[in-house]
C-alpha cells in the first residue's frame, strides 16, 4: 500500500512539472479527444531580457515576439526535443551563437524576422535536420557566403528580404531547379519559395542566373516579388531585374577533341577540352565513378578563352570509362564527356614453382598447372618459363594441396614424372623461341635518302595478319623513339622524318614475343648535298655583301668629316673672291676728280675689262641716288 502511495505522488509531482510555464509566458495546452495533445507557448512581455530556460518539455511551438532579448545563448533549447516551431521574432537580437539550436532535431519552421542579425551562423543550420522553413527577412545581413551553400539544400522557403545584401553567391542558385539539371516538376508542392525583394541589389554577372530567373515565366522557384530593382551599377540604377541587360556577361560553352577514343594498352594518350564564356571559364575534370584525375594542365591565353589537358600515362583496363570536363564561372557553367576505351592483351610470366607445391593426387596421378588466368581482362597470354636446376623460393601465398593417401613408395615416381613434364615444357620454350627467330628475317634497307628509307623482311612462319611494331631511334638514344604499326604480310615499312647524314637503329618487335631477342639492324641516311654546297656559296656571297657595305659606310663617313672640317673655315683668299667676283663695287665720294678726256666715261680710276663697261652708269639716275641725314651724296654704278 505504501508502494502503491509513492507512485502516486510521483505522477503528480510529475504532471505538475510537466504543466509549469515560465512567469513571465503564456502556456496553452492544445488537447484532443483521444487525450493527445500539442503545447505552444508565448512570451512576450516587454521586460524579458534573457532566453527563458524552464519551458515545458512537451513544447512544440515557442514564440518569444517583442522583447528585450538581445542574444540567444548556447544549447538554449536543447531539452525541447518535440520542438517544431519556434519563432524569435521582432526582438533586439544581435548575436545567435553556433550552437544554439543544437538538438532540434524535429524542428520544421524557424523564424528570426524583425531583429538586427548582422551575421548569421549557417553551419547552426546542420543541427536541424528537418527544417523547411528560414526567415531572415528585416535584419542587418550584408552577405550570404558560398559556405551556407550546402546548408540550404532542403531549405523550401527562405526569407531574405529587407536586408542589406548586395550580391548572392552564383553557386546558390545551382541547388534548386532548373539551374542544378534537374527536371521542372508541376508540383506546387515541390516549389521553392525565396524573399529577395528590399535589398540594394549590384546587377552584375553574379546575379545573372537571379536576373534570368526573374523572367521566367513558369519555374519550380517562386520569387515572393517579382519587381526586383538594381541599385547599382550607375546605368542600371532603378531598372527591373526583368529589363535589365548584364554587360560582358557569357555562359560557358564547351568543345572537345573527340567524344570517344580507343586506345591501346599501356600506351599514353592526352585528353584536351576548350571552353569560351566570360568572365573566363574554369575547367574541371572528373571521372563518372568518382575517382580522383590528377595530371592536369589548363591555360588561358586571353579573356573569355581556356583550355585544359589531361595526360594519362601507361594507361591500363581500369582507366576506362567517361571522364567528363566542366567549364565553370558566375554565368552558368557546361560540360562535356569523352568515352574512353582500352584495348589488348596482358602478357605476364610466371616463375617456375616448386613441383611438390603444385601438383595435387587424382586419378591419373599428380598434374602441373602452368597457366593463371586473370580476371576483368578481355585478353590474357601467359607464358611459364622452363625450370632449371636451382629452384627459387616457393611465395608465401601458394597453397600446397598434399593428398593425404600420398605414400612414400610413390614420391620417387611422381619425381620423375614431374621431371619429364618439366622437360617436355624446356623442349617446348625452346622450340618456341626457334619459331620466334625465323618469323622475322631478312632485315635489310633499301632506298635510302637525307630523309627517309625503306625497310624490308621476310615473315617465315607468321601468318600475314600478325600485328608488328617497327622502333626506330638514333643509335644510342633510345629517349627519341618512334613506332610504325604494320602487319607480318606487308615485308616493308617506310620511315620517314629521319635527319640527314645519322645512324639509326631500328627493330621488328612481335606481339607476345617474350621468348627471344628482336632482330634489329642499323643503317645511315645520306648526306643531303644542296645543302653542304649551299652552304658555302651562301658563306661567300655574304662576305661579299658585307664588304660593298663596309665600303659604303666609310665613304659617307670621310663625306661627313670633311664637311666638318671644312665648315669651320668660311671666309675665302681675296685671290679667289676677286676671280669668282662678277662685279666690284666702288664708294663714290664727293671730291672733286679731274675728269678724263673721254667725257661718256663715269669717274674711271683704273682700266677697266670689258666686262666692267657692259654696266650702264648714270651720275643722274634717281634709281641710284641716295641721300643721307650727313647731307653726303653717293652715287652707285
Amino acid at each position: 500500500m505504501r508502494q502503491l502511495l509513492y507512485v502516486h505522488v510521483f505522477l503528480c509531482s510529475l504532471r505538475i512539472a510537466h504543466a509549469f510555464c515560465p512567469s513571465q509566458c503564456t502556456c496553452v495546452f492544445h488537447g484532443r479527444t483521444d487525450g493527445i495533445g500539442t503545447r505552444s507557448v508565448l512570451c512576450n512581455d516587454p521586460d524579458m531580457s534573457d532566453i527563458p530556460v524552464n519551458v515545458p518539455v512537451d513544447t512544440v511551438k515557442l514564440r518569444i515576439e517583442k522583447t528585450t532579448v538581445r542574444r540567444i545563448p548556447t544549447e538554449a533549447f536543447y531539452y525541447l526535443m518535440e520542438l517544431r516551431y519556434l519563432w524569435i521574432t521582432y526582438n533586439s537580437i544581435t548575436s545567435v551563437d553556433t550552437a544554439s539550436f543544437y538538438n532540434l532535431k524535429v524542428l520544421h519552421e524557424l523564424r528570426l524576422d524583425g531583429n538586427m542579425i548582422s551575421m548569421f551562423p549557417w553551419e547552426s543550420l546542420k543541427e536541424m535536420p528537418s527544417l523547411r522553413t528560414l526567415d531572415l527577412h528585416n535584419n542587418r545581413l550584408v552577405n550570404v557566403p558560398s559556405e551556407a551553400i550546402p546548408y540550404l539544400l532542403n531549405i523550401t522557403y527562405l526569407d531574405l528580404s529587407s536586408n542589406k545584401l548586395t550580391t548572392l553567391p552564383s553557386d546558390l542558385m545551382d541547388i534548386w531547379p532548373p539551374f542544378n539539371g534537374a527536371p521542372i516538376s508541376t508540383n506546387a508542392s515541390q516549389k521553392v519559395v525565396l524573399g529577395l525583394q528590399d535589398n540594394p541589389w549590384f546587377c552584375d554577372c553574379k546575379i545573372s542566373k537571379m536576373i534570368e530567373l526573374s523572367k521566367m515565366t513558369d519555374s519550380p522557384v517562386v520569387l515572393m516579388d517579382l519587381y526586383l530593382t538594381c541599385n547599382g551599377p550607375e546605368n542600371l540604377g532603378g531598372v527591373l531585374f526583368q529589363r535589365a541587360e548584364i554587360d560582358n556577361c557569357v555562359k560557358p560553352s564547351i568543345m572537345t577533341s573527340a567524344t570517344k577514343i580507343t586506345s591501346t594498352l599501356g600506351s599514353n594518350f592526352l585528353l584536351r577540352c576548350d571552353a569560351t564564356g566570360f568572365p573566363t571559364p574554369s575547367l574541371y575534370w572528373a571521372k563518372t565513378d568518382g575517382s580522383p584525375v590528377n595530371n592536369t594542365v589548363q591555360e588561358s591565353p586571353g579573356d573569355g578563352v581556356r583550355w585544359s589537358i589531361m595526360s594519362l600515362n601507361g594507361i591500363s583496363y581500369k582507366d576506362a570509362g567517361n571522364y567528363s570536363c566542366t567549364a565553370k564561372n558566375v554565368a552558368g557553367n557546361a560540360q562535356a564527356t569523352i568515352s574512353l576505351l582500352v584495348a589488348g592483351t596482358i602478357s605476364t610470366t610466371i616463375p617456375p614453382l616448386n613441383p611438390s607445391m603444385e601438383t595435387s593426387q587424382t586419378s591419373q596421378g599428380p598434374t602441373l598447372a602452368p597457366q593463371t588466368v586473370i580476371t576483368n581482362s578481355p585478353a590474357i597470354t601467359s607464358t611459364v618459363l622452363p625450370r632449371t636446376s636451382t629452384l627459387p623460393a616457393v611465395p608465401k601465398k601458394l597453397k600446397t594441396t598434399p593428398s593425404s593417401s600420398l605414400q612414400k613408395d610413390s614420391l620417387k615416381q611422381r619425381k620423375v614424372q614431374q621431371g619429364g613434364n618439366a622437360r617436355k615444357l624446356a623442349a617446348d620454350e625452346k622450340s618456341k623461341k626457334t619459331v620466334v627467330s625465323k618469323s622475322v628475317k631478312d632485315l635489310k634497307i633499301v632506298e635510302r635518302t637525307s630523309e627517309s628509307a625503306v625497310l624490308l623482311w621476310v615473315a617465315d612462319g607468321l601468318p600475314k595478319d600478325a600485328p608488328l611494331t617497327v622502333v626506330y631511334s638514333p643509335y644510342g638514344d633510345d629517349e627519341i623513339k618512334r613506332t610504325v604499326e604494320t602487319s607480318a604480310g606487308s615485308g616493308k615499312v617506310f620511315l620517314e622524318e629521319l635527319s640527314s647524314g645519322m645512324t639509326y637503329s631500328v627493330c621488328l618487335v612481335a606481339k607476345g614475343n617474350t621468348a627471344g631477342k628482336d632482330p634489329c639492324i642499323d643503317f645511315d641516311t645520306l648526306y643531303d648535298v644542296e645543302d653542304d654546297e649551299q652552304s658555302p656559296l651562301f658563306i661567300i656571297l655574304s662576305g661579299f655583301v658585307c664588304a660593298f657595305v663596309v665600303t659604303i659606310i666609310a665613304l659617307l663617313l670621310y663625306k661627313i668629316l670633311d664637311l666638318i672640317l671644312n665648315g669651320h673655315n668660311t671666309g675665302m683668299d681675296e685671290e679667289e673672291l676677286e676671280k669668282e667676283s662678277y662685279v666690284k663695287f666702288e664708294t663714290i665720294s664727293m671730291k672733286q676728280r679731274t675728269l678724263n678726256s673721254n667725257p661718256t666715261e663715269c669717274w674711271p680710276r683704273r682700266q677697266t675689262c670689258d666686262s666692267e663697261r657692259m654696266l650702264l652708269c648714270s651720275r643722274s639716275s634717281m634709281d641710284s641716288h641716295m641721300t643721307y641725314d650727313s647731307a653726303r651724296s653717293e652715287y652707285l654704278c
